[in-house]
């Protein structure tokens, strides 16, 4: 199965860089943002991204902004989000408030981030392929629904036209 792209929002281009490494050579292609407004605008250009790592401290639209905005957004509503923080428990609790699906602490290790991207991916995966079959089953539904409407409607017609017809003369008429 293809990797699917994860975006890494970094305002430290060595950090960026370290976490495109790490990615792509796990087969993962990377799109890079220095702040949370290039993050949002990459999101909109790019729906097959299909996790976010984000720094929680950066200029202008933090991470936890940036999370919240992500999470309250429709399009990405169940997009993971994995926070990347040098902090405490406390920053690390507000990012889980602000929708962060899961943290990792900086200086982190390859085989842990790994380990995390590829569950989150695989959840991701699962949500779209849920989605898809309640599409398939929506659909189906009203397929059903009309096929057994049609169906009503014949034997509606076939019933007033046995008050005037023969059964057999009606049935000729309703096929």
């Amino acid at each position: 199965m293809e990797a699917k792209p994860v975006l890494v929002v970094d305002d430290d281009p060595e950090i960026r860089e370290t976490l495109r490494f790490v990615l792509e050579d796990a087969g993962y292609p990377v799109y890079g943002a220095s702040n949370g407004k290039e993050a949002l605008e990459l999101l909109a250009e790019h729906d097959e991204v299909h996790l976010v790592l984000l720094d929680v401290l950066m200029p202008g639209i933090d991470g936890y902004e940036t999370c919240a905005r992500i999470k309250a957004d429709p399009r990405w509503s169940a997009l993971p989000v994995v926070m990347v923080t040098a902090s405490g428990p406390q920053q690390r609790l507000r990012a889980l408030e602000c929708g962060a699906d899961d943290f990792v602490t900086k200086p982190f290790d390859q085989a842990e981030l790994l380990a995390r991207v590829r569950s989150l991916v695989r959840v991701r995966r699962l949500h779209e392929t849920v989605a898809r079959q309640a599409a398939d089953l929506e659909r189906w539904n009203r397929e059903l629904e009309d096929r057994v409407a049609t169906q009503v409607e014949s034997l509606d017609r076939l019933g007033r036209l046995r008050r005037f017809l023969s059964p057999q003369i009606a049935q000729i008429v309703v096929d």
